[in-house]
């Protein structure tokens, strides 16, 4: 799949451009795919609308686009869930807040969206992402069409978390995202178990983000049209709480 580069079609002939590749970096092997928001819509899915129930996997996602005449393209687990299987922090789909931020400070022991600071990515009425911490979403006050809180951040304005031991041998397949600039958002996942930090620099050294949120371990995976999955073995992913996802007319 090295440097391959998938094209979404629409109904109106309309060309996108979606890039996903393989990187490797100190060893390790990842999954990057770039979408450009110009191009491409980003969204995000918790329950069926249909139903009510949650989607809980990519496939029931999958399915659902292609009932209602849409192709997924791309989808990513959107961030930490509670143990109610519902977003653990600040969830916005398509404008509607379901899920309101969260600040509390837990134990770190407790769950990595508790090691400070965690974060918000967003996507904004205009189109533009970002990634911002908790408390820095919190101050501007900005309405988003799009938004999921997950934690701990990986990179913040250039650094790497300092929470994040070099040579930690806690390593677990991890996924992530970055706004490398305002209208190309970034997702990656490894394909191997990795632990922070390298995936704290891999994001800032390699990607070139100056700011970086994690969104979960374990169970991440990508689906990617005409490539399948890829990240952490099927048997290991549980029920999401949310998706993200990029769908074209069939």
């Amino acid at each position: 799949m090295a440097g391959a580069l998938f094209w979404l079609a629409g109904c109106d002939t309309q060309i996108q451009p979606m890039e996903s590749r393989q990187v490797t970096f100190q060893g390790q092997d990842f999954t990057v795919v770039s979408l450009d928001l110009h191009r491409e819509s980003l969204s995000l899915h918790w329950k069926n609308p249909d139903s009510g129930e949650p989607f809980g996997d990519i496939q029931s996602l999958r399915e659902w686009g292609a009932a209602n005449g849409k192709r997924l393209m791309f989808a990513a687990n959107a961030g930490i869930y509670s143990q109610s299987d519902a977003p653990l922090g600040l969830y916005v789909e398509n404008g509607k807040t379901l899920v309101p931020l969260n600040l509390f400070h837990g134990n770190p022991a407790a769950g990595n969206f508790s090691i400070q600071p965690n974060g918000v990515f967003a996507v904004y009425a205009d189109g533009h992402a970002a990634v911002r911490t908790s408390a820095a979403f919190k101050t501007d006050g900005k309405a988003v069409d799009w938004a999921t809180q997950s934690g701990p951040m990986l990179v913040i304005d250039g650094q790497i978390n300092s929470q994040f031991v070099h040579d930690s041998s806690s390593t677990k397949w991890r996924s992530g995202v970055c706004a490398h600039s305002p209208y190309q958002a970034v997702f990656v996942v490894s394909d191997s178990p990795v632990n922070f930090h390298t995936f704290a620099q891999l994001f800032r050294d390699k990607l070139g983000c100056r700011d970086a949120l994690y969104l979960d371990g374990t169970i991440s995976q990508f689906y990617i049209d005409g490539t399948g999955y890829t990240g952490a073995p099927t048997f290991m992913v549980k029920p999401y709480a949310g998706i993200f996802a990029v769908f074209t007319d069939q």
